[in-house]
């Protein structure tokens, strides 16, 4: 922007001097060009940077990787639980997921995250993303149908995902909730 804004000044300056011109049409198209494609490179940028939302399953720009964490159960005074779900009353009508992995307590909202409980580990809402059946229904096994996976993707360092300033950066963090059936879910209402 500096750089435009010095040579219109320069060619402005050129044109009343040398040529005692007080406007000329090259000069205000030439001008208008700079400034033209100047706002579409920005906006171009701006877009790259705020509204990028890739393909997932793009491996040319993502990496992706699951990891599978075992749910640890809550004792309670009424039942015992491995997932606590908060519901607000807002107009969003959001839910938090309160669980603990390892003896830390994990708060997820509810567009992050899902509760699977059924026969099948892939819920409508988890089918969105990546996730392998066979190895979900291996963890199924291992763990008693009580873990966590966590989808984790990551953009690449490419020169589209630095134009856009996310080369390194978590693109996106999904939990799939997985407990043996609707009773290890408490609800807070």
């Amino acid at each position: 922007m500096v750089y435009i804004v010095q040579n219109i000044r320069r060619r402005r300056l050129k044109m009343i001097i040398q040529r005692q011109h007080k406007f000329e049409w090259g000069n205000f198209l030439l001008s208008l060009l700079e400034v033209v494609s100047f706002c579409l490179l920005a906006l171009g940028l701006v877009k790259l940077t705020f509204f990028d939302d890739p393909n997932l399953t793009d491996s040319s720009r993502i990496t992706s990787s699951v990891a599978y964490k075992p749910l640890v159960l809550r004792p309670s005074a009424s039942q015992s639980y491995y997932v606590k779900v908060k519901s607000t009353r807002n107009s969003d009508l959001s839910q938090q997921y309160v669980f603990y992995i390892e003896g830390k307590k994990y708060t997820v909202p509810s567009h992050l995250a899902t509760i699977s409980y059924e026969k099948d580990p892939i819920n409508v809402t988890a089918s969105a993303l990546p996730f392998s059946r066979k190895a979900l229904k291996q963890e199924d096994s291992r763990y008693q149908q009580a873990y966590v996976a966590i989808y984790t993707a990551s953009y690449k360092n490419t020169a589209i995902n630095g134009l856009g300033l996310h080369a390194g950066r978590q693109a996106k963090r999904f939990y799939l909730i997985r407990v043996p059936d609707s009773s290890f879910i408490s609800k807070n209402q």
